[in-house]
């Protein structure tokens, strides 16, 4: 265990955590929302610090992230819990978690380990993922440091729940923020999520853009008779436009059925491709069909000249149009990160 760096003590030993914007008034002996932050005796401790769940050397499309050192492997890691309980999980497995998993089914590495481990690996990156990175922060924290001081790049694939406090703490350590924006209404958040004051996740999401200079993609997973609907999706892809801007990826991804929601079936591709034509409409440039290898809508095409710049199918990558930043064929930016950029 490992004390928790940003959380209130109150009186009568309960605590505040500031992990994220659940912001857990925690009891004595208790445990908050993601089941990973105990009370003991009036000091909060991290039941999951070092504690791995999953460990995988990716192709960082496999995120996704489509703009950020495309074709490069990135070091993945998740630990258990999750401050989200959506019905769709797709890890639930994990997200799902309480301290009696990790005592059976955990193993432990270090911030130090894990960072030589990337390298052996011949990772340009590390990535905490699997399952919501704010609630092992400190890990991430620490890790994040040692990724920076060895040359590799870091990589939050994240709800967006996290708190302010916290974002602002891990900011000047954190290169790229894949966020899963599931909706855009009151009622699929608590539908899904059972979260109520959503919206927060857009303040951190434009925080990490705009104040920390990450950068950005957001990854939407439609679910049918669920978020699917044209209203939501138009908001939202107005949102990204206006507020990240209209070179942010935007990844439509296919839902399959998973966890408590077995008996909706997979999205239509036919529904992916119209939700693609609402991010164009609204004036993005960059969307993609997620879940569907080999659709055309993997692929990366310049907004300027028409050439494709990137070819992929699944995780196999062709980059054939790329020259740093920008398109090879007529120069237009498209808001990569390559290289030391």
């Amino acid at each position: 265990m490992r004390e928790v760096s940003l959380y209130k003590k109150l009186p009568g030993k309960r605590v505040i955590c500031n992990l994220c914007q659940w912001q857990c008034n925690i009891g004595p002996d208790k445990v908050g929302v993601c089941h990973m932050n105990r009370n003991i005796d009036g000091k909060l401790y991290s039941l999951n610090y070092a504690e791995i769940s999953s460990v995988n050397a990716d192709p960082i499309e496999k995120k996704p992230l489509f703009h950020f050192y495309p074709g490069s492997k990135v070091f993945s890691l998740g630990t258990w819990g999750c401050n989200f309980h959506c019905r769709g999980c797709q890890n639930w497995q994990i997200a799902c978690a309480d301290g009696s998993t990790l005592e059976k089914h955990s193993r432990t590495l270090s911030p130090d380990e894990s960072v030589s481990m990337a390298k052996r690996e011949s990772c340009q990156g590390i990535a905490w993922t699997y399952n919501e990175p704010a609630v092992w922060f400190d890990y991430t924290l620490d890790s994040a440091k040692i990724a920076k001081q060895n040359g590799l790049y870091t990589v939050y694939v994240t709800n967006g729940y996290i708190s302010p406090e916290a974002l602002d703490t891990i900011g000047p350590y954190l290169d790229a923020y894949c966020v899963d924006i599931k909706g855009f209404t009151d009622k699929f958040y608590r539908d899904m999520a059972k979260i109520d004051s959503w919206r927060g996740i857009l303040d951190a999401t434009e925080c990490a853009k705009n104040k920390w200079g990450m950068h950005v993609e957001v990854v939407t997973n439609i679910i049918p008779a669920m978020n699917d609907d044209s209203e939501q999706l138009e908001e939202l892809a107005s949102w990204i436009c206006e507020k990240l801007g209209d070179l942010t990826p935007w990844h439509v991804t296919r839902f399959y059925p998973q966890h408590e929601m077995l008996d909706i079936p997979p999205t239509p591709i036919s529904a992916l491709e119209r939700v693609y034509d609402i991010g164009e409409r609204a004036g993005l440039k960059f969307v993609y069909c997620g879940n569907v290898p080999g659709h055309e809508h993997e692929n990366t095409t310049c907004y300027s000249c028409g050439q494709m710049v990137i070819s992929r199918v699944g995780y196999a990558v062709d980059i054939c149009g790329l020259q740093g930043d920008r398109c090879r064929f007529c120069g237009a930016y498209l808001n990569m990160r390559v290289g030391g950029k």
